[in-house]
């Protein structure tokens, strides 16, 4: 008689390089025999993967293991926040295990301390592409670990370490094996997508008989070539990220690019010890619209920076309309425990100054999106089916991630499915989503 597989709750929070961290984990236990479950109450064991970026994220870690705690009793930890485990062990003494990012071993072998399995390999199979968090038609693909960048705000090196490239063979059969699953979207993700195989000196090897090199060019056009999809993210604005543009413009990767500018003022750049060229970053951004006039730009910024005066945020608001990006996303800063930027002797802006300013941005940033989308009524629009209505459809266009973009409402004269990509005229436009008919 067979015995009944033990049961796994697993809470994943974070980024989508945490979701990746997530679904091999969950992978090596349902190849084990573990079975998963969204109920903390009766299960056997629960995983908290968590986030320490921000204080704002500690607290939700902190939260959720206090939840599973309560429901459960019996919590492994793992994730950002793992790598520094007094935070966690002085809070909540009864965890069963607290590790750091990336160490599946020490998550699996903290399930097997605490719940044995039961696995019955005739019967308990996974799927070549393993375990999958996202929804069938796209996923994550994570091409390397770590990053090299020291910017003052972030403790990412800290938390996760150097860069640690993945081997592109190795890379290019995991996405392989998704598009044979079925999915259509490759979401190529990483700290710092277009640092990928600096540590490995750019190593020359060989895919199906083409001579590659281990770098984000030559990955993307061999990914291209498998036919689905593909959105780069967290693209660090290197010279060499111009090559990029003409695959867009060629059709083999999405014209759509992630680039988080962070500021505009030089002065506030320098102190983010990140890239200050002002003028040249504008110069890039119309070269690649020239090349690719298709391309969205999406962006992260900053605002509330210490030492940040009136004066660079109105610096940043002018950069903005002259810039006219896609899409942005804005954050007031937040001090982070053992960054650089604590030690930088600047001045601390007020919290409702920040708060303004956040607003402000924001308010800003969304007249410039509204002019954009609305030059696109009328136009036809490529978009792939994320969830199915009565009414209709919702998708993305080839210029929208999943879950930080926008949207377009389709209706249609046939059925649709998840997954399909089709052709919609856009008939409305709002700061940030669209309405289109199937054509």
């Amino acid at each position: 008689m067979a015995l009944s597989a033990p049961t796994i709750s697993f809470v994943s929070l974070g980024c989508p390089k945490a979701l990746v961290d997530s679904e091999r984990i969950i992978t090596r236990l349902r190849a084990e025999g573990y079975a998963l479950t969204n109920r903390h109450e009766g299960a056997d064991c629960v995983i908290v993967n968590t986030c320490g970026f921000i204080d704002s994220a500690k607290a939700e870690s902190l939260e959720a293991i206090g939840t599973a705690l309560a429901e459960n009793g019996k919590v492994i930890v793992t994730g950002c926040m793992g790598a520094q485990p007094q935070s966690i062990s002085e809070r909540f003494p009864d965890v069963l295990s607290i590790t750091g990012p990336q160490a599946y071993e020490s998550v699996v072998e903290a399930v097997h301390r605490a719940v044995p399995p039961a696995h019955d390999p005739k019967i308990d199979l996974v799927p070549p592409q393993g375990i999958k968090l996202t929804p069938r038609h796209y996923a994550y693909l994570k091409i390397s670990e770590g990053c090299n960048n020291r910017c003052s705000f972030c403790i990412i090196p800290q938390l996760r370490g150097r860069l640690v490239s993945r081997p592109l063979p190795e890379v290019m059969r995991e996405a392989e094996r998704l598009v044979a699953a079925g999915v259509k979207e490759l979401l190529v993700i990483s700290q710092d997508t277009s640092a990928y195989g600096l540590d490995r000196r750019h190593e020359r090897t060989s895919w199906k008989g083409t001579d590659l090199e281990t770098r984000v060019l030559d990955l993307a056009r061999a990914l291209g070539s498998l036919g689905s999809w593909v959105r780069l993210h967290y693209v660090y604005p290197y010279p060499h990220v111009d090559a990029l543009i003409p695959l867009m413009a060629e059709g083999l990767i999405l014209p759509y690019l992630d680039i988080p500018f962070q500021h505009a003022s030089p002065k506030v750049l320098k102190s983010m010890r990140r890239p200050a060229a002002r003028e040249k970053t504008l110069q890039r951004i119309e070269k690649w619209r020239a090349l690719c006039p298709e391309i969205a730009i999406r962006s992260t910024f900053i605002v509330g920076f210490p030492g940040e005066t009136d004066a660079d945020f109105e610096e940043l608001l002018g950069w903005m309309s002259e810039a006219k990006l896609d899409r942005v996303g804005c954050f007031i800063y937040e001090p982070v425990n053992g960054a650089a930027a604590n030690d930088l002797g600047l001045p601390m802006v007020p919290q409702e100054v920040a708060k303004a300013r956040h607003d402000r941005f924001m308010r800003h940033q969304q007249a410039i999106s509204l002019e954009k989308q609305r030059a696109k009524i009328g136009t036809e629009v490529l978009a792939i089916v994320d969830q199915v209505t009565p009414k209709g459809a919702i998708g993305r266009t080839k210029h929208d991630a999943p879950e930080i973009d926008g949207t377009i409402t389709l209706s249609s004269q046939k059925p649709l499915a998840v997954g399909e990509v089709v052709t919609a005229k856009v008939k409305r436009a709002q700061a940030y989503d669209l309405h289109g008919v199937v054509v």
